[in-house]
């Protein structure tokens, strides 16, 4: 433990003098902090920025949260996936306002009785807004404490997760922790990277390092081969009937569960049949561009069809203009490149 804590003071004092300037880190606020926390998981800084800001206006408070329809808050956080955070976001909000009158509490266990949050939300939101002294371990974090100091644990393993939380917990400084977090979470996405060379001869604590040291902190951190994606073959189609254009909801459970999706069937159908199945009985069929859309589990390969209608009866497909549906719908990213082709063609 001794090289863990000898760096403490100049990790500190360097990440004072180096951190980002981001818009989350000029805040106390226990919301804000929570949002952007939630938003960065599994998203780059520069992409949930502008998503960071346009939620934070839109619904400023965690009363806002709580009292917002579902529509507003998948369409706020379209293009971010995992829409199950953002549910999980809105539930929290609700337990905030009935448990804690409003007020996010500033109890360690009490933030992980919260919907969706866990050890690592609740350690950050715990240790930033609060100064509580706990850690917030993510995978940056189990990178450079792999390498620091030379541990061949399986960090793929909630016992190796579980074990740091643990270890950090012992040397977290009581004034200090939310910087220390934000430190090494820092040192993680800018020096000692997850994808490349770490930049070792910039490193705040690279003389503190068994890794470096040793002459291969590569070799760190040690993690289990992930399981092949599941593939999946779809035939997708942009329906346009008159000026309007058909979506179709999902259904309430499974991937991308209760949003809405261009209508879609499995490759096994005939595209004429399937188009009969959800009540297209007339339309002209257009090949568009192939896509491919990859989840954390499964592949989505598409093949996409512009779908002139002529005649349709009624079904459980939406028609909406393209205002409404782009101003009140979220659409999953997995659409979005097939939707702007459509777009396009229908302008043309």
């Amino acid at each position: 433990m001794d090289n863990i804590k000898e760096m403490i003071q100049p990790l500190l004092q360097w990440y004072q003098w180096n951190k980002r300037d981001l818009p989350w880190r000029r805040t106390k606020d226990p919301y804000a902090i929570w949002v952007s926390e939630i938003m960065l998981q599994q998203t780059r800084v520069e992409a949930v920025k502008p998503y960071y800001a346009r939620f934070l206006e839109t619904l400023p408070t965690v009363k806002d949260l709580a009292e917002a329809d579902e529509e507003t808050i998948l369409k706020l956080w379209e293009g971010l996936g995992y829409y199950s955070r953002v549910r999980n976001m809105q539930k929290a909000a609700i337990q905030i306002m009935e448990e804690y009158q409003g007020h996010f509490p500033a109890d360690y266990k009490k933030l992980l009785s919260l919907k969706g949050i866990g050890p690592y939300t609740a350690g950050a939101v715990g240790s930033i807004a609060f100064d509580l002294p706990v850690p917030a371990v993510d995978g940056n974090v189990l990178r450079v404490m792999s390498r620091l100091t030379a541990d061949a644990s399986d960090i793929s393993l909630q016992t190796t997760k579980k074990e740091w939380e643990e270890r950090l917990t012992a040397i977290m400084p009581e004034k200090e922790s939310g910087n220390l977090n934000q430190a090494l979470m820092e040192l993680g996405a800018t020096i000692c990277v997850p994808n490349g060379t770490p930049r070792c001869e910039l490193c705040p604590v690279r003389k503190h390092c068994e890794g470096y040291r040793k002459g291969d902190p590569q070799r760190y951190p040690v993690k289990a081969e992930k399981k092949a994606r599941t593939q999946e073959y779809l035939n997708v189609f942009f329906c346009v009937y008159e000026d309007k254009i058909a979506v179709h909801k999902r259904p309430a459970k499974g991937l991308l569960s209760s949003l809405w999706e261009l209508p879609n069937s499995g490759r096994e159908v005939p595209v004429p049949a399937a188009l009969q199945e959800i009540g297209i009985l007339e339309a002209e069929i257009f090949s568009m561009k192939n896509q491919k859309h990859i989840f954390t589990h499964i592949e989505w390969y598409m093949d996409c069809y512009y779908i002139k209608v002529s005649k349709k009866t009624s079904s459980e497909l939406v028609w909406l203009t393209k205002t409404d549906a782009e101003t009140s719908f979220a659409l999953p990213s997995a659409f979005r490149k097939i939707w702007q082709e459509g777009l396009s063609k229908m302008e043309n």
